[in-house]
Order: C-alpha cells, then structure tokens, then sequence
C-alpha cells in the first residue's frame, strides 16, 4: 500500500470516530510509576495533552480512560479534563470496552483505542482505529493503524487528538480562538 492510499485509509477510519478510549501509563503518561512509601501513586501527566483532549471533546468526540490499574490520581485528572467514562482495575479490557459499546450504542467502528502494550491488544484490536507509541513493543505497532511521533506522556494523547479533529474537519474550528 502506497503511503498516500495509508493516509487516506487513516483518515477515512478518523472520520469514523465518535468515541476514543486511553489507556493511563504508557500512553497519557510516560509509564513510570512513582511509589511512596505509604503506597501513594504519583503520576505525571503532560498539559498539551490535557488541552488536546479538552478540545476534542468539545469537538464532539466522546472520551473514556480504561486501565489496569487504579489509582486516585487517574480520577482527578479525568475530572479535571472532563472525562466521564473512567474505567481502572480493568483486568479484562475488552470486556469493559465492549460493554462501554453496548451502554452508549456505539458501533465499534466508530471508537479508536490508545493503547501501548501487548494487555491493550484485545481493544486495539477491536476499535475502528488502534493508536499506540514510539516505545510500544513492535508486536503492537504491528496491530496499530497509527503510532504517533511524540512519546507517551509528552504530547503523544495531543497528537492523537489533533489527528482525529483533523480527519473530521474540526481542527481549525477549534484552534480559531487563539489565533484572534
């Protein structure tokens, strides 16, 4: 397939998107974990991202989070950018994922997943559109439609907002303020 026959397939999947879930680490943060010693979990999470995925859900694309893990911190980031449909301690993405489907009347066609691990792959997999990183396993790249140029945790969620709102001609709309 000829790279502009890949773009136009990228972006007629885009187009398609009406819902994108993320995984956390590894993918809106850059997978380090920092442990104290009472067990608290801190996480560093990227601002460019954060308005990314404040514009696209104003755009009109629904958001959701579905990770492994639970941790409190992942809840006040969600709140703080709006994200509603938060899913952690999900062992079995792709049931959380598929009854998320089934509750919100989504085709799976019409979602993208953000994953960067071999544990994302059942959702990947699924969705319409499968977005990963530069540092996932070359056995997820391989099951991804795209991977981004930034890194995880340092403007690859951005990127992957940008892309979508670009496929749907939502992007120039929602970057029309600041250019007043």
């Amino acid at each position: 397939m000829t790279a502009d026959a890949m773009n136009a397939a990228l972006i007629a999947r885009a187009r398609k998107i009406r819902l994108i879930a993320f995984d956390v680490d590894g993918v809106m943060t850059d997978g380090t974990l920092f442990l104290a010693d009472d067990g608290q979990e801190y996480k560093g999470f990227h601002s460019l991202d954060g308005h990314g995925l404040k514009m696209l859900k104003s755009s009109g694309v629904q958001l959701a989070i579905i990770t492994g893990r639970s941790s409190r911190v992942v809840e006040h980031r969600a709140r703080n950018l709006g994200i509603e449909i938060v899913h952690q301690g999900a062992h079995d993405k792709l049931v959380v994922y598929e009854a998320m489907c089934r509750d919100l009347k989504i085709d799976c066609e019409a979602t993208a997943y953000m994953g960067d691990d071999v544990v994302d792959l059942p959702v990947m997999r699924r969705a319409g559109l499968a977005i990963t990183v530069p540092a996932a396993p070359e056995f997820v790249k391989a099951y991804s439609h795209y991977t981004t140029t930034r890194e995880a945790g340092h403007g690859a969620v951005r990127e992957a907002c940008e892309l979508l709102m670009r496929a749907q001609g939502t992007l120039d709309a929602a970057l029309a303020p600041y250019l007043k």
